[in-house]
């Protein structure tokens, strides 16, 4: 017989699609819970990909891609303006 999980205590790939409305609504998004949430992120992130015995690139490299990703984010409005001139 299988055992019956609330749906406050699924993670998000376990959550149905039409049980998603409400697992969103029983998220936490306290300024606390906001901090929590970044702090498991990190610490998962950390213990995955920068603190093994044997470590590569990867760890270091995706941060740099996120990076790289997020400023071109925050500067896309200047470089849609910038392909648009006639250099001649």
């Amino acid at each position: 017989m299988a055992s019956v999980v609330p749906v406050k205590e699924k993670k998000l790939m376990d959550v149905k699609l039409g049980e998603l409305p409400s697992w969103i609504l029983m998220r936490d998004f306290t300024h606390n819970g906001i901090v929590g949430a970044f702090q498991r992120g990190y610490h998962r992130y950390y213990n995955k990909y920068i603190n093994v015995k044997k470590g590569s690139i990867s760890g270091v490299s995706m941060v740099l891609a996120a990076y790289v990703l997020f400023s071109y984010c925050l500067s896309y409005k200047e470089l849609k303006h910038e392909r648009l001139r006639k250099y001649h």
